[in-house]
């Protein structure tokens, strides 16, 4: 049996992130007090009375709201309360019950959902006479609650577990390569995201920015689980005067922390920009795998593939040993050859090599061509062994890590990966001695 689900809605800014972050102890949802803030709707599991179950955080429903994408969120809080146990509804204490609270709770009855209202934004008891207004809306199970106190936010969490499907014994989530799809903002990567999934997971939309939030979203093919994080584009560092924005960017690279590897989404009518080499470095810093996907190349006329592949490495060295795919995402060509390109990578990423290996690389690379003199003194390579995988690292044991010069340095790299690959992913070399550490990336 999967995790039960838990869906918060409401219309906007009631509080609904708020209460989300509070149950899941984590800043998994942006609250910030401009209306609209959370588009998509973000899954995050939570133990609550000893019941883990995945809650369900929407944008806000509004029919009459004239924001952009308001459609797309409606259209999004419908999917989340369809596919939910139980529903908590969000009213804001303070204003008072509004006409959309009425709409809403509306269509939730006709959606027969178990459903638990929340009064929120309560923070003190003799404010709970507030609630009284809402019985209105013909919801037997109210609780006034403060989110971002957390007052009486257990009780009505006691009510919502009551209500869930009788607990058999629920199977962990498959765990899976997790890949995070990153690029500036309007490259298609929710468009991407959306043709992998077969669902309409993510909003996709013209205008730019318009993914906020990090979302992950598990997909199987060909029985090997894959988790997909959707993230904000980035965008140039002039642009993110709004606060939202900012609390995005840190967003996407707390996701590329947690992949494993990235799928780096070009605009191929674009190019390559300052901004995705600031994607690139970023992701040759955090040792990640890197696949570059060149989307819209159906838009993309009298240009051959090979020459915008070389365009793009010849501008970060890193990106030299990353596998390239085009397509084109709002169509769905090619999208299927991102899965075995992912496996291949990720078992690349994963391979460990015998030190007896190593050091059979190392007598060969010596004998081919000997390191330079320095000061009448010659770098002497006494083994290289293989330290950690995922990423992979590896220390090289040396006489003295001043005699390594760059020239030598690039030419083991060079062989190193002729031999032994590591498709996409970039490689530690740590210098041992007994002086001082150095490291040089490979």
């Amino acid at each position: 049996m999967a995790l039960s689900k838990i869906a918060i809605v409401g219309r906007p800014n009631v509080g609904k992130s708020a209460l989300f972050n509070r149950i899941c102890q984590k800043r998994s949802s942006i609250v910030h007090e401009q209306e609209g803030i959370t588009r998509d709707r973000l899954y995050e599991r939570a133990e609550v009375f000893g019941r883990e179950c995945i809650f369900i955080d929407t944008g806000g429903i509004d029919s009459s709201f004239s924001a952009p994408f308001h459609e797309e969120i409606r259209r999004q809080a419908k999917i989340a309360i369809e596919e939910a146990d139980v529903v908590v509804l969000v009213v804001d204490g303070s204003v008072g019950l509004h006409p959309l609270d009425k709409e809403i709770a509306q269509l939730l009855l006709q959606a027969r959902k178990r459903i638990v209202l929340v009064v929120n934004k309560i923070d003190q008891r003799d404010k709970e006479l507030r609630v009284h207004e809402f019985h209105s809306l013909a919801i037997p199970d109210i609780f006034g609650v403060s989110a971002t106190q957390g007052f009486q936010v257990a009780e009505a969490l006691e009510k919502v577990v009551s209500f869930l499907p009788d607990a058999e014994e629920e199977r962990e989530a498959p765990s899976g390569i997790r890949v995070a799809i990153v690029g500036r903002a309007n490259v298609g990567k929710s468009t991407l995201l959306n043709h992998l999934l077969g669902a309409e997971r993510s909003i996709v939309s013209p205008i730019p920015g318009t993914t906020r939030d990090s979302i992950d979203a598990l997909v199987e093919w060909e029985g090997v689980p894959f988790i997909f994080i959707d993230t904000a584009g980035i965008r140039r560092k002039k642009s993110e005067k709004e606060a939202v924005d900012k609390f995005a960017f840190i967003r996407t690279q707390e996701a590329i922390r947690q992949a494993d590897l990235c799928l780096l989404v070009l605009d191929s009518t674009d190019g390559f920009t300052t901004q995705e080499k600031r994607i690139a470095s970023e992701l040759e810093a955090q040792g990640k795998s890197c696949i570059l996907i060149f989307n819209k190349w159906d838009l993309v006329k009298n240009f051959r593939m090979e020459h915008a592949a070389r365009e793009v490495r010849e501008q970060v060295s890193f990106l030299n040993h990353c596998p390239t795919l085009f397509i084109a995402a709002l169509e769905g060509r090619n999208v299927q050859e991102i899965f075995p390109l992912i496996q291949k990578v990720y078992q690349e990423r994963n391979a460990r090599i015998s030190t007896g290996e190593l050091n059979k690389f190392v007598m060969n690379c010596l004998q081919k061509y000997h390191p330079p003199l320095i000061t009448g003194k010659r770098l002497r390579i006494y083994y290289m062994t293989q330290v950690e995988t995922n990423p992979p690292k590896f220390v090289l044991f040396i006489n003295r890590p001043n005699l390594m010069t760059e020239s030598y340095k690039k030419y083991l790299i060079n062989h190193f990966r002729k031999a032994y690959g590591f498709l996409g992913t970039p490689l530690t070399l740590e210098c041992r001695s007994k002086e001082p550490i150095s490291q040089a990336l490979l």
